[in-house]
């Protein structure tokens, strides 16, 4: 079997394991649902019926919500990991969630802002913000951007964006309460509408990724050489940041930030299909939903009747696997 066979044959296991985790997300949790009337509910939805309400209005849209978010986030690590030729590198890492965050919460505190579209395009500016005080952080000096200065980069901005939100809520204690839950990274209590959106723009991002995939494993071979190709580099650096501000400033509005999907699912993709971004982006896409999805239905039984927030969750997944490569880093210098 051809290596490419192999890749279409993960992908469509990965499909095939997304649908079965969408599938239980709708299924399981405080209370759990008989798959006919998940079915019922899909085909012939009817509103009397308490049962298919609360799918239809709860566990359909988080289960969704989950997928979207975890797809966006794994994407968004791949391309920054190319972008920045560092390993470690993701929208919580550098910065960027904490700086769409910041700004949210900003909005909500200071500005009194409510509307869902209002502070999507807020949470939008945050993350591009950050991310250019990043880039500009780590390339100052005669070496130009490195993998170590944009790490340390991208950990001075989140401390300071993180910093300043806390204070905000410190100073502003009536509204501490109705944003510590999302702070810490949720999809739980998340509607539809919320999803709706910021969909579009993640979708057509999804696809601007896979239209610059060839292009981006051209500058994974160096910039020179990628311009002795022809390729115009400024532009794909160009499209590949605005790509990664979208998707991670539309996750950030939409479920707070939550952590490490974008460290950790690049990596197991590339571990599948090599360091080919054509193959790396769909099996990120993929991947990234069902690790999603699968921390989301976890933390719905660690502490029944109340839930854990899936940002804790990735965060202990995530954790470990940051120290391993940040160790195997140091270990290779």
């Amino acid at each position: 079997m051809t290596a490419n066979l192999w890749r279409v044959s993960g992908l469509v296991a990965a499909a095939l394991i997304l649908l079965v985790c969408l599938i239980s997300s709708i299924m399981f949790g405080a209370t759990n649902f008989r798959f006919a009337t998940a079915w019922q509910t899909l085909m012939h939805y009817d509103e009397n019926v308490r049962e298919q309400v609360i799918i239809h209005t709860t566990r359909m849209p988080r289960a969704f919500i989950a997928a979207a978010i975890g797809a966006s986030l794994a994407i968004a690590g791949a391309l920054m990991q190319a972008l920045t030729r560092n390993p470690l590198a993701a929208p919580s890492v550098l910065g960027v969630n904490a700086g769409a965050t910041f700004f949210i919460v900003f909005a909500a505190t200071v500005l009194s802002v409510s509307s869902l579209s209002v502070l999507m395009w807020i949470s939008f500016l945050g993350a591009a913000v950050a991310a250019a005080a990043v880039y500009v952080l780590g390339s100052m000096g005669r070496d130009g951007l490195t993998p170590i200065k944009i790490i340390l980069a991208g950990s001075a901005m989140t401390a300071l964006f993180s910093s300043l939100t806390q204070a905000m809520l410190v100073v502003n204690k009536q509204v501490l309460s109705s944003v510590l839950f999302w702070l810490t990274g949720s999809i739980a209590g998340r509607s539809p509408d919320m999803l709706l959106a910021v969909l579009p723009y993640m979708i057509v991002c999804w696809l601007a990724a896979c239209v610059i995939a060839r292009d981006v494993n051209l500058l994974l071979m160096g910039e020179d050489t990628a311009k002795s190709l022809g390729q115009r580099t400024v532009v794909i650096k160009t499209v590949a940041a605005i790509i990664i501000v979208v998707l991670a400033g539309s996750s950030v509005s939409v479920a707070g930030p939550i952590g490490f999907i974008g460290i950790v699912i690049p990596h197991i993709s590339r571990f599948f299909v090599g360091m080919d971004y054509r193959w790396v982006i769909p099996y990120c896409a993929l991947l990234g939903a069902i690790l999603l999805i699968l921390a989301d239905l976890v933390a719905r039984f660690i502490m029944i009747p109340e839930e854990m927030p899936v940002g804790v969750m990735t965060a202990m997944i995530g954790a470990p696997f940051f120290i391993y490569m940040a160790r195997k880093g140091i270990a290779k210098t």
